[in-house]
């Protein structure tokens, strides 16, 4: 079953504005600008004490279910020091996707910061920086040589979701869509355990897939 059958409703099928990001020339003129629009949120990325079952098909991580879209592929990058699970891509035909959840204030705010700081790692690193306006507030793009980036982030109570999508840049319009979908339909499982903020949620393998790298990795 795809994800992509349908359309939110402030989108109307038109340009609309969010259709994508302005250009703005730093992260506090974005967030000035949009400071009246930023709690028109859509309806998702859902709390997992909110969420009602929609059919959508998702891999469940523990701490985040993440839709994965017909055709695309899931790859798992670990961390050869621990042994642990690194990251889970969502590969897919505009680039690879990454959604990472972290622990957050109750009053959010915490895309606010982590973008600032982003933003300014992505410029220290000679990539060109775009600051814009989306779905849920700010947007970072980034071209870094023949790579196209796109950030976005979304503030809940107590957890905040990140993505990025990185491609080709032939593809860069049609990868902020998929990536805005694919946040906009993950579902985030905080927990009740008191973290720091930052701290990222932790990521657990569904058996099968546990299962099927632990045999690789025997092998190899």
């Amino acid at each position: 079953m795809g994800i992509f059958g349908r359309k939110r409703r402030t989108e109307g099928g038109s340009a609309g504005r969010h259709a994508a990001p302005e250009a703005d020339d730093t992260i506090e003129d974005a967030y000035d600008d949009e400071e009246a629009e930023l709690s028109d949120v859509s309806d998702g990325p859902y709390d997992v004490a909110d969420f009602e079952d929609d059919g959508v098909p998702r891999i469940d991580l523990g701490s985040v279910k993440v839709p994965v879209p017909d055709g695309s592929q899931v790859q798992v990058e670990m961390d050869p020091e621990t042994g642990g699970v690194r990251a889970v891509h969502v590969v897919t035909e505009q680039g690879q996707i990454t959604v990472s959840a972290y622990a957050a204030p109750r009053s959010g705010g915490l895309w606010r910061e982590v973008s600032t700081e982003l933003a300014d790692q992505l410029r220290a690193d000679g990539a060109k920086v775009t600051i814009g306006r989306g779905v849920w507030g700010l947007e970072i793009s980034a071209i870094v040589g023949d790579v196209a980036l796109r950030f976005v982030g979304v503030d809940r109570p107590r957890w905040m979701l990140r993505g990025v999508i990185a491609g080709p840049q032939s593809e860069a319009a049609a990868a902020v869509e998929v990536l805005r979908e694919i946040v906009r339909r993950t579902i985030v499982d905080r927990g009740d355990a008191p973290m720091p903020v930052r701290t990222p949620l932790t990521i657990t393998l569904p058996d099968a897939v546990a299962e099927h790298i632990a045999a690789q990795q025997q092998q190899g």
